[in-house]
């Protein structure tokens, strides 16, 4: 089954974005056909800045291919490649009404907190629909505050195809309701919005840092505590086999080790963890042309899905050639 999805190059990942979707990736790469793409359209809804895009967007690649993304296995490409996705956005902006587009949940949580939207955060969830209907994707793994989204592209691939024929591939969700919700430094979800990141391809100081910086409560040295409100272990129990985390459990709960030894427990598995992605990455970002050839080469296997879909949804609109 052809299995899509896409990653936002708004910032440096963390352990949020690892855990809870890179992670999955790279097991959908073992077991299925996998389109994954850099989502620098769907950026633009949050910045405006050139180099930031650019930059960001680079780095997303890098960081990605350094973490097993393997463009042998993986069709792998940037999404502004490949425009057919734009030009089918407008195509099936005709096929779902502004009163949906207005329950958006996200569009309204973000109005709500202030956010003065243009119409690209309006239009989201048809772009996101492209996405998913130009490449035939079968199967889309979203989070619970994507799912909204996904039943989006179901309804305009529904209604695109009864009024049309048989045209687009209904997708269906891949909601694990299993995966972890990494907290960040502050005990809220992490998030780049909240500023409350551990970034893994920091540096060591940087890492340290955040790391040190984690809440606890005031409880003593000597004093048990609790591992299950603890955000230090929250976080540590997802590098932790189930062994390793009984044994960090005794930890907290027989008393006689601080916050600052239970953080740089912490800090000690995610630069184990990451030391051989880390010197990847450095291997990589010495290497771009490599970098910029796989990006080529993987626009080139999605151009072709896009291409053949493209022409197929003209043909049944009456668009020019016919």
């Amino acid at each position: 089954m052809r299995v899509l999805t896409g990653l936002q190059p708004s910032g440096k990942l963390h352990l949020g974005n690892y855990f809870s979707a890179i992670k999955k990736i790279l097991d959908y790469q073992s077991k299925e056909e996998l389109f994954l793409f850099i989502a620098n359209l769907h950026a633009l809804t949050t910045f405006r800045s050139k180099e930031e895009l650019k930059n960001f967007t680079l780095e997303c690649a890098i960081d990605l291919l350094a973490l097993g993304v393997d463009p042998q296995k993986t069709v792998f490409w940037i999404q502004s490649d490949v425009p057919e996705v734009t030009e089918l956005t407008w195509y099936l902006s005709q096929s779902i009404t502004v009163s949906q587009l207005q329950l958006a949940h996200s569009f309204k949580d973000k109005v709500a907190k202030g956010f003065v939207p243009g119409a690209g955060l309006f239009t989201y969830p048809i772009l996101m629909a492209s996405d998913i209907l130009l490449y035939s994707a079968g199967k889309v793994p979203v989070g619970k505050d994507q799912k909204q989204h996904l039943e989006f592209a179901r309804d305009i691939a529904e209604r695109f195809n009864t009024q049309f024929g048989s045209v687009l591939t209904i997708p269906e969700p891949d909601i694990d309701e299993n995966t972890a919700t990494v907290p960040g430094v502050d005990g809220a979800k992490m998030s780049k919005s909240y500023k409350n990141t551990i970034d893994f391809f920091g540096t060591e100081k940087e890492i340290k840092k955040k790391v040190m910086s984690i809440v606890s409560d005031s409880k003593a040295v000597d004093e048990p505590k609790d591992p299950e409100t603890s955000v230090i272990f929250q976080i540590h129990s997802l590098f932790l086999s189930p062994k390793e985390k009984e044994l960090q459990i005794e930890k907290y709960k027989l008393g006689g080790t601080g916050y600052g030894d239970l953080k740089k427990d912490l800090l000690e598995s995610i630069l184990t963890h990451f030391a051989p992605y880390r010197e990847k990455r450095e291997e990589l970002s010495h290497n771009l042309d490599y970098v910029h050839q796989v990006l080529k080469e993987g626009k080139e296997k999605a151009k072709i899905v896009a291409q053949t879909k493209i022409e197929d949804i003209r043909k049944v609109l009456g668009i020019y050639p016919f």
